[in-house]
């Protein structure tokens, strides 16, 4: 849980998780959908999956390997990982590279080429730290205190040099570039993808969802149902062509939402049945808590279900509801950031050429 998550976020999620698994063969025998669903909110959702295999794997087997190529080979375990458990819990002698410590280790050899072409050097330099003999006599310790170093003492803005350990050693502090290291490329803007999700309730108050499929970006994770991502703007003609029903639909709001390497902007749509039939399955408002929604989709539901034209009046006389605001053209269009943040709650006009 920790690889790319604050220990802030992650307490809570953690102790909710060992709660409900206590044990690798707990989490071995649940359902994907149900680790999902107490992964949701965390983000990188590949890890959940990796996880719930590595579990299944490790129960198989009768136990986690006690060697690196055996911990390497496991679902989801990388050289870090591997390196990690190795050290930490059978007493390895291997160094965990994190992101860490790899700031302690850069600024320790001077290493200056920038980030990630500097990996190599610094692993190398890492390995040779594992080697010194009292290193080798307690791994698990070492590991450790390399984390904490690096978290607590060679900190990324302003390393506490004055009470390290390393201090007459540091060769990054003797040629006064400790605070720049490691160099980072400059990072190039993220590009803009668009969408547009679709709210559709039914009589009883139950909406319609999905899930995506079981690999690639969420897999396995509970949305609302909608459009592909991408670049370019979505026409009102477009967006509907992927509406679950074929419905008068009303604008919901927008969502912006930030991936590693791209920004997502989402459009949401709603509308109202007295039956839902389409792909997917239905569920109360009230339960969509307990789904496995990512960050992402518990942004679009919260802003889907308090916007006005979720919340049609009753239908009278049966049928479908007729909305009195007729979708607009140019759903996506302009600039998607600029439309984020000045209307926030609209969908865009015709995009201009």
């Amino acid at each position: 849980m920790l690889q790319q998550t604050t220990v802030a976020a992650v307490i809570p999620y953690y102790e909710r998780f060992v709660t409900r698994f206590p044990n690798t063969n707990a989490l071995a025998a649940a359902p994907l959908d149900d680790v999902l669903a107490a992964w949701a909110g965390l983000g990188y959702y590949a890890r959940a999956r990796n996880l719930h295999a590595c579990a299944q794997a490790v129960a198989a087997a009768g136990g986690f390997p006690r060697d690196l190529d055996g911990l390497r080979a496991l679902p989801g375990v990388g050289e870090y990982t591997a390196a990690a458990i190795g050290a930490i819990a059978f007493g390895i002698s291997a160094v965990p590279v994190d992101g860490n410590v790899e700031r302690v280790v850069a600024r320790l050899f001077a290493i200056g080429a920038p980030m990630p072409a500097a990996k190599p050097a610094i692993r190398e330099a890492a390995a040779s730290l594992g080697a010194d003999p009292q290193a080798r006599a307690r791994p698990s310790d070492f590991a450790q205190a390399l984390f904490d170093l690096g978290a607590t003492v060679c900190t990324p803005a302003a390393p506490a040099c004055g009470i390290c350990p390393w201090l007459t050693g540091c060769a990054g502090r003797r040629a006064g570039i400790a605070a720049d290291l490691p160099r980072k490329v400059a990072k190039q803007p993220r590009p803009v993808r668009l969408g547009v999700h679709f709210w559709l309730c039914d009589a009883d108050g139950q909406v319609l969802l999905r899930r995506r499929p079981r690999h690639g970006l969420l897999g396995g994770m509970v949305e609302l149902p909608g459009t592909p991502w991408r670049a370019e703007p979505w026409s009102a003609a477009e967006a509907v062509s992927h509406a679950p029903m074929a419905l008068e639909w009303r604008p919901a709001g927008q969502v912006r939402h930030g991936f590693t390497h791209f920004e997502l902007v989402i459009d949401l749509l709603a509308a109202r049945a007295r039956v839902v039939e389409a792909e997917g399955f239905l569920r109360p408002v009230e339960a969509l808590a307990g789904e496995a929604l990512s960050s992402l989709m518990r942004k679009c539901v919260s802003m889907a279900s308090a916007y006005p034209s979720s919340r049609p009046p009753p239908a009278r006389g049966g049928g479908e509801e007729r909305s009195p605001l007729p979708l607009r053209e140019g759903v996506g269009g302009g600039d998607p950031l600029d439309r984020a943040r000045a209307r926030p709650h609209h969908l865009p006009a015709r995009r201009r050429h």
